[in-house]
């Protein structure tokens, strides 16, 4: 049911902020418990879930094993899985396709009744269970949605944005919310000592991105602003095959294509990935991401060809995809598809324990704006969707048994007033994430990027760019000091992996601060040298 924020009067509610998979999911599970679930956009709107197309990785096909399926997480996660995480979530893969399945989700059948499963990148078995193809995120969305809205116990309450998280001694007292796109509006206070956050990704600090307007990062802002623990920011996974048809964020040409045996070429009609990889199309997306790059940096573009492998199916098979193309002029049955690497899933995230509890008490994150340690430095393809309900379902559990304090007094406003964004800040804020925070980076423009960040953080009068300019820098700074090359993060002047370096990245916002603070003071005393004539 639908609750306006302002006659919101109970406050012992656990609140989840978030209206993806991770957040309804919660929600549902902690049933009948009251909850309050806070979206910023309508509900089945604005959330990377409902755009996933190739759908949940599970072991649930007869040979396969969830051992299986976590040996293949940890060979692509650049050495830094945890191997516990990792088994753990594939093990609880079956009883959460379950609860999906009882929550309305029409999962593909093969005709004989079983769950239809698909194969793709870097996975040793056909394992990924699909809707209509290409369709899983927006059914599971729609599914859950219908589900949450039927549920006497959950409070809905859609178009607010959570701006700054409160604390005391350690220890969540609540939000502070505004309504969504209104930043002349006085910012709303609620109490709460239990409060999810599962407002996925950073994809839109990118210029080139798959993910919606809201994955600006703002939950990993405030938690990390509230001093939560942050780990591995660093990792940002490119997918390697956005289209680029003048669209913002970019429609994807799922991964699943690829498994079907669709094709990377480039303009010359070439394909480029047998010399780069054993499993030319289906290595790891990082490797991908960087081969299509490179055919891009040289000038000769980069395309998807399914003209082959599906043909005249594609649109049967595919209609997500079948449909932005047609909408922009490509019939991919007969052209081949243009793509660059787009921002896609953020490694990196609130660090969470295997219950999803944040080090801030009474905090907990789930789906992508957390850091289990299941993903490493690389996801394996379609293992968001099955971390995020299996750690939805783990977070519900751990509220379930925790007998909640009464609210706390909260103190004043944390910031009374906020300004529209300033579009030319944003704009620069993106573009500065795509060319030296993206597929290749480098010191000096990580450097660049981290001074620019600080500055904006410092500076910025609207509380929305300044949430985008922390988590900015809070991946930066981390992406500067890792002095690597290891899965998602690679740097052209530490091309190579150092074994010193195999392990997770903690960090917290002081030391993204303290880093920026070195490089200001050192290209100050640079540019203040005297010229030695």
């Amino acid at each position: 049911m639908m609750t306006n924020i302002h006659t919101l009067t109970r406050t012992d509610d656990a609140v989840i902020v978030g209206g993806g998979l991770a957040g309804l999911f919660c929600a549902l599970k902690l049933a009948p418990r009251p909850v309050t679930l806070i979206s910023a956009a309508p509900l089945g709107e604005g959330a990377s879930s409902a755009w996933a197309q190739g759908g949940i990785a599970a072991a649930v096909a007869e040979g396969d094993t969830s051992e299986a399926h976590a040996a293949d997480t940890v060979a692509v996660g650049g050495g830094i899985v945890d191997e516990a995480v990792a088994l753990g979530i594939a093990r609880e893969a079956a009883p959460r396709i379950d609860d999906l399945l009882a929550y309305g989700v029409p999962f593909d059948r093969d005709l004989e009744g079983r769950l239809a499963v698909g194969r793709e990148a870097a996975h040793s078995a056909r394992r990924i269970v699909h809707v209509r193809g290409d369709g899983a995120g927006a059914a599971i969305i729609a599914a859950l949605s219908d589900a949450v809205r039927r549920t006497p116990s959950i409070r809905l309450i859609e178009g607010f944005v959570a701006e700054a998280l409160l604390t005391e001694d350690g220890a969540v007292t609540g939000l502070q919310l505004r309504e969504a796109g209104n930043f002349a509006a006085q910012p709303i206070l609620l109490a709460a000592r239990t409060v999810v956050l599962a407002t996925g990704g950073i994809g839109h600090l990118y210029a080139v991105t798959t993910n919606p307007c809201e994955a600006s990062g703002s939950a990993l802002a405030i938690a990390a602003r509230a001093g939560a623990v942050v780990a591995d920011p660093e990792f940002v996974q490119f997918h390697p095959t956005a289209m680029m048809v003048g669209r913002d964020p970019a429609p994807l040409a799922t991964e699943a294509l690829r498994g079907e045996g669709a094709t990377l070429i480039n303009g010359n009609g070439e394909r480029f990935m047998t010399t780069l990889h054993p499993l030319a199309e289906l290595a790891p997306r990082d490797i991908v991401a960087r081969g299509v790059f490179a055919e891009i940096a040289a000038g000769r573009g980069a395309f998807l060809d399914a003209r082959q492998a599906l043909g005249a199916r594609f649109a049967a098979r595919f209609p997500t995809v079948y449909a932005s193309c047609i909408a922009a002029g490509i019939d991919p049955a007969t052209q081949a598809i243009p793509i660059a690497p787009a921002a896609h899933y953020h490694m990196g995230g609130i660090a969470v324990d295997d219950r999803g509890r944040s080090s801030i008490d009474g905090l907990w994150a789930g789906g992508e704006v957390s850091s289990t340690g299941a993903h490493g430095a690389n996801r394996l393809a379609s293992n968001s969707l099955l971390e995020a309900v299996v750690y939805a379902a783990r977070i519900a559990d751990d509220i379930a048994g925790r007998v909640v304090p009464s609210p706390a007094r909260l103190s004043d406003l944390v910031t009374p007033h906020s300004g529209a964004p300033d579009a030319a800040a944003v704009t620069r804020l993106r573009t500065l994430m795509g060319t030296h925070v993206g597929v290749i980076r480098d010191g000096d423009g990580l450097a660049d990027a981290i001074r620019s960040f600080a500055a904006l953080e410092r500076e910025a009068t609207s509380i929305a760019v300044r949430n985008m300019a922390t988590t900015a820098l809070l991946v930066a700074a981390s992406a500067w000091s890792r002095r690597e090359s290891r899965g998602a993060h690679f740097r052209s002047d530490y091309s190579a992996d150092a074994p010193a370096l195999a392990q997770r990245t903690m960090t917290v916002l002081t030391a993204a601060r303290e880093i920026a603070d070195g490089l200001t003071e050192r290209s100050t005393s640079r540019t203040a040298q005297p010229m030695i004539a």
